[in-house]
């Protein structure tokens, strides 16, 4: 094998600074066909165009069980973390009930998230030419919207004013006690809810299922809480198309620029029925510009010693 070029400079990559981003999806709906997923899709371009990418996801049915695992799993990983469904007051919405269980806390109505509530049922009786009953049991019963676990915060959400929350799972919690939230509407939290301060940890963020709600309060969490993580064109992605060569014969290859040229990632992506380039193998390298701008053109090198049939070249931002 060609021994590759050593690089050029030092190039300062801190692959463990930032935190990784995971996304769950919760719904019987999803699992079984009825409803196809956007949100996988949406999140990764959301934090694509803040220079973040997807680390994970999970696909979770309406199963308390199973959803208090994956969120016990999430809470102890420090990740920041988006879950999408199950939010709401109806019986098979078990997500806020789940978080209460996995983070060992109770379950408890948030005062702000009970006002943001009322308003918005007041507002629905005006539309409606009805006079809002603030005592009647389908009134009563929306209120369930508003019962997080315990040290809970508000996410805003700008569709209908019914927030979502979000909790970190290592922050100490006095029972009883909620953190001041976010008014609605607003970019920055107010009292307890010190972007900066929630910024440097992981935590889950409670959001609707619905994408009209669920996206613009991603949104609101990632430039919020994260702006210090995004990365304006501080990644970039180069591969070439392979073709007549295997990943085993490959392998050392990839091994040895992960090893050369430390903080960048070699991926390969096979395929056996490509509708253009037929069967091949879709070899590159991903990381901060000017680390892929040493580590490809070495990974080209390795791929001449093996004289392997080379196609076109793929840049992606």
């Amino acid at each position: 094998m060609t021994q590759l070029p050593a690089p050029t400079h030092p190039v300062n990559v801190k692959v463990s600074a930032a935190p990784r981003f995971g996304l769950i999806i919760i719904g019987d709906e999803i699992l079984s066909g009825k409803r196809a997923d956007k949100h996988l899709p949406k999140v990764i371009e959301l934090l694509k165009a803040r220079g973040l990418q997807l680390d994970y996801a999970d696909y979770v049915g309406d199963s308390p069980e199973r959803i208090t695992a994956t969120l016990k799993r999430a809470f102890a990983s420090n990740d920041v973390v988006f879950s999408c469904g199950g939010i709401g007051a109806t019986p098979d919405d078990h997500t806020r009930q789940c978080a209460a269980r996995a983070l060992g806390r109770e379950l408890m109505l948030h005062p702000q998230a009970e006002a943001l509530i009322r308003q918005r049922m007041q507002e629905l009786a005006k539309e409606q030419g009805t006079v809002y009953e603030a005592d009647r049991p389908d009134n009563i019963h929306r209120l369930n919207m508003g019962m997080f676990p315990a040290g809970a915060q508000l996410i805003p959400n700008p569709f209908n004013k019914i927030p979502g929350f979000f909790c970190m799972g290592d922050a100490s919690v006095e029972d009883g006690q909620f953190s001041a939230g976010p008014p609605q509407g607003e970019l920055v939290p107010s009292g307890g809810s010190d972007p900066h301060e929630v910024g440097k940890r992981g935590g889950i963020y409670f959001v609707p299922g619905f994408p009209v709600m669920a996206w613009p309060m991603i949104e609101w969490v990632l430039d919020t809480h994260y702006p210090h993580l995004h990365r304006s064109s501080a990644w970039i992605e180069k591969s070439v198309i392979v073709f007549g060569a295997m990943e085993a014969t490959l392998t050392p290859l990839m091994e040895e620029i992960e090893r050369v040229y430390a903080g960048v990632k070699v991926f390969s992506l096979p395929s056996v029925d490509h509708s253009e380039y037929g069967r091949h193998i879709e070899l590159g390298v991903k990381g901060a510009p000017d680390l892929v701008g040493q580590a490809y053109p070495a990974l080209l090198a390795g791929l001449h010693g093996f004289n392997a049939k080379l196609g076109p070249e793929l840049v992606q931002k």
